[in-house]
């Protein structure tokens, strides 16, 4: 694999930077491959749940399907919590950043709050306020995440339930990562 000859960003010709441009272009096509590869890896039980990180994501995306939500917010509702293994006090902030290149404002800010809107049902038994979303109550998409975290997320840590799997999902979550990023708009 070719190489640049600079070992400063201010040094570099165009010339080497098409050819990173390149590569990047090539990596960037390999995010959907990434992030269901990662997926897979979610197979460790969430402590205390009776199901693993992987599972709930797949409980969440499947009552999101089945509720015949667009497809945008079926893989965000796959993907909602990924960043629950590295940024375990930001997740939402975390998924929602993977997810806003290729997703509308309102499916972002869905995912980018719905931590918060999730205190609602357990922060009180840890002398929290569980009125925590309330702050966003004049937001145009409160409603919309206030639904989310409650048809799907809240309700998605069943043992019992039968989940569509990580390959049905795959289709969907390629097309939604294949979409022209906001940034190249």
């Amino acid at each position: 694999m070719k190489t640049v000859n600079f070992t400063e960003m201010k040094s570099g010709t165009k010339d080497e930077y098409l050819l990173l441009d390149k590569y990047e272009q090539e990596y960037i096509n390999g995010t959907a491959d990434r992030i269901l590869n990662f997926m897979k890896g979610l197979t460790a039980t969430l402590e205390g749940y009776k199901i693993s990180r992987l599972e709930h994501s797949l409980q969440t995306a499947t009552r999101a399907y089945k509720d015949k939500a667009d497809e945008e917010m079926v893989v965000a509702a796959l993907l909602h919590d990924i960043g629950d293994e590295l940024a375990p006090l930001n997740h939402s902030e975390y998924a929602a950043a993977v997810l806003k290149p290729y997703v509308s404002k309102k499916t972002h800010w869905i995912i980018e709050k719905h931590g918060e809107f999730q205190m609602y049902y357990y922060a009180h038994h840890l002398g929290k306020n569980k009125n925590q979303r309330d702050k966003y109550k004049d937001h145009e998409y409160y409603n919309d995440a206030v639904n989310f975290c409650e048809k799907w997320d809240q309700a998605s840590f069943d043992p019992n339930y039968k989940s569509m799997t990580l390959e049905d999902f795959s289709p969907m979550v390629k097309r939604i990562f294949s979409r022209k990023p906001y940034s190249l708009l």
